[in-house]
């Protein structure tokens, strides 16, 4: 048997058993011992499983190059890292930019902005269109409903998309999101969107204008939070495939 028959065997047996994520954890601690870490085999793990919530903070560094793969790097860098912060944030008030009151969500998508050269004041984002797309596959009515009263173009798509879920999904149901966008898959946003549509379905054809379903959308239940994001990864998967790294 193969070592990847083996891990694969193993991972179905703890499921079963109800020790899931036994196995992930324990691949991934080995992955994290490397002298220098494979961002690629990180980045396929994150979008494969969800990250344990200890090494969270540390993949996601890795990934978004906060800190370099080298680990005897890492104290040093995050000293600069602090320094950077303090004057790209300086910056930003100097222009007017952002102020004391600005919610920290805006202010990390401006200084990303500023330090990547794009900082424009109406930012156009793709996936509303996306979103349309993948809504029309699964269920064509729902679509058809939103275009009647007016809604498609009226959705929340800055609370999905510019603050991606951020004051929209509790903390626990987010941070699973957020392993897949960290790990380069913006796209598992449209799907979260598109399974809250379909999650909600029922509420959301009873409601008959425009403002109406925003304000819904805007807040919904929290209490199936956890399953809307489980849902919609299988969806990420079935449209857009499993990610496996490199050999």
């Amino acid at each position: 048997m193969t070592d990847d028959s083996q891990r694969n065997f193993r991972s179905v047996y703890y499921e079963k058993v109800g020790f899931r994520g036994v196995e992930e954890k324990k691949s991934l601690e080995i992955l994290l011992k490397d002298d220098r870490l494979d961002t690629e085999k990180l980045c396929t793990f994150s979008q494969r499983f969800p990250l344990p919530s200890m090494y969270r903070a540390l993949v996601w560094k890795v990934l978004l190059g906060i800190l370099p793969p080298h680990h005897e790097s890492h104290a040093k860098v995050m000293m600069y890292r602090k320094e950077q912060y303090s004057d790209v944030l300086h910056a930003l008030k100097v222009v007017r930019f952002v102020s004391d009151a600005t919610p920290q969500a805006e202010v990390c998508l401006r200084m990303y902005q500023l330090e990547s050269g794009k900082l424009p004041r109406s930012p156009s984002f793709p996936l509303p269109k996306a979103f349309e797309q993948y809504l029309n596959l699964e269920d064509g009515r729902l679509l058809t409903h939103l275009k009647m009263c007016c809604a498609a173009p009226k959705l929340p798509y800055d609370l999905w998309f510019k603050r991606c879920f951020a004051g929209c999904l509790p903390e626990s149901s987010l941070q699973r999101v957020w392993d897949k966008v960290v790990s380069g898959s913006c796209k598992i946003l449209v799907f979260v969107a598109v399974e809250i549509l379909l999650t909600f379905k029922i509420k959301v054809m009873a409601l008959n204008s425009a403002e109406k379903i925003t304000k819904f959308l805007e807040n919904i239940p929290q209490d199936s939070s956890d399953a809307i994001v489980s849902k919609a990864i299988d969806l990420w998967h079935k449209h857009c495939g499993t990610p496996v790294h490199s050999s």
